[in-house]
């Protein structure tokens, strides 16, 4: 008896999507994407505001992207992800269609449906693509893990309530409930 294979991916795939579809792709498996609760979106957002604010009056070089915001982890056509935030530093991998490369820090906020790609798989594609930070939010549980992947994957576990602080920028906190 023979298996059936699994279709592998490509970034030729996702684009081929119908319109207002979004999905993930990961070594060449599909991850479609519901779309985001309203509390999601506000964190996203507000996320978005607080860093960008914070870069800008620093007159610093990196960029802060909300999803949807396509990065390109590898150089092949079979990862392609979008985080809810995408900080990148390196304007170099930048361009019109994205990020090439791995962003300095990215943020993921869970969904009900699916927290076990943000905790497991996608936790070892930034890793491995050279994420510098890694944040998990989890309105869920009202946690925050923190992974300062660059610094030896030394990960700290936050509440809502705490002052979560940001390892690439050592003046800059952030405590998630104040964004809510």
């Amino acid at each position: 008896m023979t298996l059936a294979q699994e279709r592998t991916y490509t970034i030729d795939d996702i684009y081929s999507l119908p319109e207002g579809q979004r999905a993930e792709l990961i070594d060449g498996r599909m991850y479609m994407m519901a779309p985001p609760i309203r509390i999601h979106q506000k964190l996203v957002s507000q996320f978005t505001k607080i860093i960008g604010n914070y870069i800008d009056a620093r007159h610093g070089t990196c960029e802060v992207y909300p999803a949807p915001f396509a990065v390109f982890l590898n150089e092949d056509d079979l990862n392609y992800l979008e985080p809810d935030i995408s900080v990148i530093c390196d304007r170099g991998k930048l361009n019109d269609r994205g990020c090439s490369g791995a962003p300095d820090w990215v943020i993921e906020i869970t969904s009900p449906s699916n927290p076990q790609n943000d905790y497991g798989i996608k936790l070892f594609k930034y890793r491995t693509a050279g994420v510098r930070e890694y944040w998990i939010v989890n309105p869920q549980k009202n946690t925050v893990m923190v992974y300062d992947l660059e610094n030896e994957e030394k990960s700290n576990q936050y509440t809502f309530e705490d002052d979560v602080p940001v390892c690439i920028y050592d003046d800059l906190s952030i405590r998630v409930l104040d964004l809510l």
